[in-house]
Parts: C-alpha cells; structure tokens; sequence
C-alpha cells in the first residue's frame, strides 16, 4: 500500500526565451526551504524538441511525482513535456499554453490592435533578440534597473525553431493545471492569457507584475506551485483510496 503524502515533493522549473535558469533563483529559495526537491532546466531555446528533451531529462532524474513548471516559452515546453508520466500537474507562470498544433508564433500572429507590441528584432542568424534598450520596459519593468539591464545584455538566444515548434499532445487536457496571470505584462498581453488559461481549465491567480514576476514577485510564484503540489496530492491521495476501498 502506497504511503499517503501531504504534498508532491518534486518541482521542475522551466525558463522561457531570452533568458536562462539562474532567473528562478528566487523562486528556487523559497521552494527549498518549504523542504521542496527542485530541478532547474536549462534549455537551449533553439528548438522546441529539444528543449522537451532537456525537461524531460531532469523529470526523469527527480524522485516520486513532478509539479512541472513553466514561464513564457517555457509554457509550450511543458505543455509537451508534461505528458511525461511522472508529471503530476503543470504551472504555467506569465506562460504560453499552446494546443495541439499550435506554436508560440501562431498564438502570437495576430495580437490585438491594443495590445502592447514585444520588441523583437529580426531574425539574426535563425534567433530572435529583444530590442535591449527596450528590455527593461516590456519584460522586467518591476524589478530594479541594473537587474533587468543584466537581463537585457545577458539575453540567450531564441530559435526560430523553438518559436515555430508546435504542440502535438497538450498535456493539460490529461493533467490538472494552475495559471499565475500578470495583470501588467506587456510581453504576453493579459487577455491572451486569461484566452489560454479557461482554455486549459486552469486553476487562475491574477497578480500585479511584470513578465518577469518569478523574479519580482517570488513568493506568489512559489505559492501557486505549493498550491499545485498540495491539491495534486490530495487528488492522488483521495484515488489511492478509492482504489483500496475497491480491492478491499
């Protein structure tokens, strides 16, 4: 009989584009002190298989169940990966959540006339890069001016292979799923992810922040994933009962 838990205790974060793993730090932190196990990825962002791959890697080395998380980009990468069976739930921070065939250049073709416009500059070399002078201003505008300018001028670069990777099985129409929404993004505008947040039947928290808000506000990130790791096992808790009831 399997032992019944008060919470999953493994979490994988997953970075988006333009930037790397080391922005979870803060996040990372307070995980780790709630007595969380946590995986960091590093993808390489030129390529959406094989940022799956890399997810997956670091799935495959955490011990029992995974809260699989993922910021911007690395939403469409969950989505992906999260049909992994050691994946319990997903938590998608400020993040695309693409469906079957869809990629982040198609959810992004055609914004809103109002909607605030990312700066990214044209393709060099098969990547994408934002406008560093603008950086600060669309992506980390709530976070101090030398750390979003660090992140303007540490930029990694984005595929166009990862951007026009498209999503063959979304994991949230298997698994349960949480939304952290940013009321102030003006990389991923709010309605389009209030759009991909009912889509996916996501449990939604809304906050005040920036695109860049599992650095500004870590503490909201790290509760909605606790949250995540506390319903999911209360949800596997309540199955692995059922189940003894009906072998009894």
């Amino acid at each position: 009989m399997a032992e019944l838990t008060n919470a999953v205790s493994s979490i994988v974060l997953v970075h988006g584009g333009f930037v790397d793993g080391s922005g979870w730090q803060p996040v990372y932190s307070i995980l780790k002190k709630g007595g969380y196990t946590v995986g960091v990825v590093q993808n390489p962002t030129i390529s959406l298989t094989g940022d799956v791959a890399a997810t997956k890697t670091v799935i495959q080395a955490q011990e029992g169940p995974v809260i699989l998380v993922g910021h911007s980009y690395g939403g469409a990468v969950i989505t992906e990966a999260g049909s992994d069976a050691k994946v319990a739930g997903l938590v998608y921070v400020a993040a695309f959540a693409p469906d079957k065939g869809e990629s982040v250049a198609k959810l992004i073709k055609d914004p809103p006339l109002d909607a605030p416009v990312p700066p990214i500059m044209p393709p060099r070399d098969g990547f994408l890069f934002l406008d560093p002078a603008k950086f600060p201003a669309s992506f980390a505008a709530d976070i101090p001016e030398d750390a979003a300018a660090f992140m303007a001028d540490s930029q990694v670069p984005w595929g166009m292979e990862a951007v026009n990777g498209e999503v063959t099985e979304p994991a949230w129409r298997t698994k349960p799923s949480w939304y952290l929404l940013t009321i102030e993004d003006r990389m991923i505008p709010p309605p389009a992810q209030r759009l991909m947040s009912k889509r996916a039947g996501a449990t939604v928290v809304e906050v005040k922040g920036s695109h860049a808000v599992y650095v500004s506000k870590p503490e909201a990130v790290a509760a909605l994933i606790e949250q995540a790791a506390r319903a999911t096992a209360v949800a596997g808790n309540a199955r692995a009962s059922k189940e003894r009831l009906t072998t009894a």
